[in-house]
Order: structure tokens, then C-alpha cells, then sequence
């Protein structure tokens, strides 16, 4: 099966309405992504094991995000390159809730269910709600960062793989009261203290990261581009070993000006 191959048949799979023969499809492609016989080219040898580090509904979400994105949905030259991603996102989105209404990973109004089963919020960010589960939290992520879907898992697909002690495992998607898309992920809790801007950019540094700009915490190689990463996202556990609860990671393309070299692709080979 060639790559256009590829995409057509999930492409038809969304067609016909995730027939139960389609869905045992999917889940054959996961195991074929997750075990390395489906390569995908958009990312390398170690993030594409960190997507597979966040499961499987997290590969077939990615999958069907990618199947819109491999395609010219939108032609229309009025748009602009936001409305236009304003525009494949949300059919990104329609995909993604297709599929996990099919198999029961989705929750209609998101934040309200896991306050009702875990409790009040114990933080919040710019585009997350967290949430205790005991040894690990529970994550409602949504999509202000990133607009498309795919996009917003590819950075859990990135953060898995730089920063596995703290991976994330994408368990279900939904919206919230204001019909908000939303990433539902667990991750394990860490406890520590804070460290400090100079200690973190030294951490960094030794991954290969150099300061791109100090007043967004903004770190990057050719390869990725690493924000946010402040007193607040990196923990150091009582043995004092380092670790990034969160951060805004993503693919370094020329477009984010700091230095990368990498271009988006959704090209896939079998092996």
C-alpha cells in the first residue's frame, strides 16, 4: 500500500461513517503505527514512538487528523491562512468526534464530568484544566495554541518523546460548556519544588536548545521549537532530577522563525 493508497482508504473509512469493518481497520493501522510497520514521515524514529507512547486512540485521532490534513479541502482564495486553518481544524475536529462518539471515548461537556468525578480543578493554564487522579492528573487541553487538531496532538506526540517521565496518554475526547474542543489526557503527578529561569535554560541547553526569546521562556534547535518553559512547567523532584510537566512544543518549520528547518508532512510508507 502506497501513501496515496493510504489515505484514501482512511479517507473512505470517515466516508461510510466508521462502519464496524472500518473501525477494525483503524485499530489494525494503529498496531501496523505503533509497532513501526506504518512509517510516518512527519516525525522521527523517536517521535513517532512518543506518539505511540499515547496509545492508541491517540494514533488513530492523529491518523484522522491527518487524513484531512493530507488533503486540498479548502480551495477557496478568499480565505486567509488563519480562516483557512480555522477551517480545516474544525473538520479536523468533525472527524475526530465522529470516531470517538463511534467508540465511546467522547464526552459532551468535558470539564463539568471530570469536576462531578475528581473533583475541583487543582490548576489552570492558558489552554488546560487540571485535575487529580491520585498518582497521576487528568488534563483537559484545548486547542488555543494550535487551532487544528493535529497540531495539538503532535505535541503530545513531541512532548512524549523528549520528555518521557511525564508522557501523556491521550484517554478521550469532548467539549466543554461553551462547545470548546477538547484533548483529555493522563499524566503522572510529580512532586517537587520550582527551579529557576538559569537552571532551566541550562537543562535545556544540554538537549541541544539554544535561548531564542527569554520573554516567552522561547528555546529551539533546527529540529523543535520549545516555549513556555518557565519556573512553573519544570519540577525538580526531591532527588533532584528535572522534569517538564508542560511546556508548547512543536516541529521547528521555517515558518516559526526561530531557526527550523522542517517542513509538515503527512507522507506515509509501509515496511
Amino acid at each position: 500500500m502506497n501513501n496515496a493508497d493510504f489515505w484514501k482508504s482512511v479517507s473512505d473509512i470517515i466516508a461510510e461513517g466508521f462502519t464496524p469493518e472500518g473501525l477494525h481497520i483503524l485499530d489494525y493501522y494503529a498496531e501496523l503505527f505503533i509497532s513501526g510497520r506504518i512509517v510516518y514521515q512527519r516525525f522521527s524514529p523517536l517521535e513517532q514512538r512518543g506518539c505511540a507512547a499515547g496509545g492508541e486512540t491517540h494514533v488513530i485521532a492523529s491518523l484522522l487528523a491527518g487524513a484531512e490534513d493530507s488533503t486540498d479541502s479548502v480551495h477557496s482564495t478568499s480565505l486567509n491562512d488563519f480562516q483557512r486553518d480555522c477551517q480545516r481544524g474544525a473538520q479536523q475536529e468533525k472527524y475526530i468526534e465522529s470516531w470517538a462518539h463511534a467508540v465511546g471515548c467522547w464526552t459532551d461537556n468535558v470539564d463539568g464530568l471530570l469536576s462531578a468525578s475528581l473533583g475541583e480543578k487543582i490548576a489552570e493554564g492558558g489552554e488546560a484544566i487540571v485535575y487529580d487522579h491520585g498518582v497521576n492528573i487528568v488534563k483537559s487541553i484545548g486547542l488555543d495554541y494550535f487551532i487544528k487538531p493535529i497540531l495539538a496532538l503532535d505535541r503530545i506526540s513531541l512532548h512524549n518523546a523528549y520528555f518521557p517521565e511525564t508522557h501523556m496518554t491521550v484517554i478521550g475526547f469532548g467539549r466543554d460548556a461553551g462547545g470548546a474542543f477538547k484533548v483529555i489526557v493522563e499524566q503522572p503527578f510529580i512532586e517537587g519544588s520550582h527551579v529557576s529561569d538559569e537552571e532551566i535554560g541550562a537543562y535545556v541547553k544540554k538537549m541541544g536548545f539554544e535561548l531564542r526569546n527569554p520573554k516567552n521562556w522561547t528555546y529551539a534547535s533546527p529540529s523543535i521549537y520549545l516555549s513556555d518553559m518557565h519556573d512553573e512547567n519544570v519540577i525538580r523532584s526531591k532527588e533532584g532530577n528535572f522534569f517538564v510537566v508542560d511546556c508548547d512544543i512543536r516541529i521547528n518549520t521555517p515558518e516559526l522563525r526561530a531557526g527550523g528547518n522542517r517542513q509538515l508532512t503527512t507522507a506515509i510508507r509501509m515496511i
